[in-house]
């Protein structure tokens, strides 16, 4: 069972990652390699937009890979934040996507983003 420190930890480095970053996936994996297919889905989502995003692979640090489910209080990963604000994981994402909220949002926070590649 992870310390407080630990937890406390963890939190600060997920913190300190969304405010750093305007778009942040939380996943299993890298963006060049997803571990999971929902992972992969967000990965395709974000890139089909031509998003910038950070992606954090929640594999590689247990603290991380628990502490953003408290950090968020959603079980799932992966996990979207878009400046700052936790959008959601792959289901909502391609709810979003399939909507146009999610190109909406990512306009409506002032994201460079390139929408179409080509």
């Amino acid at each position: 069972m992870a310390s407080d420190t630990t937890t406390a930890t963890a939190s600060d480095a997920i913190a300190k990652t969304i405010s750093e970053n305007d778009v942040v996936l939380f996943m299993k994996g890298t963006k060049q390699f997803p571990q999971c297919g929902f992972s992969a889905t967000a990965v395709k989502i974000l890139e089909h937009l031509g998003v910038p995003f950070k992606d954090v692979n929640v594999l590689e640090d247990q603290g991380i890979r628990e502490g953003i489910k408290t950090f968020s209080n959603w079980p799932t990963i992966p996990q979207l934040y878009v400046k700052g604000e936790f959008v959601g994981g792959s289901d909502i994402m391609r709810e979003m996507y399939t909507a146009g909220e999610l190109h909406d949002l990512i306009c409506d926070k002032g994201i460079a983003h390139s929408h179409h590649h080509g």
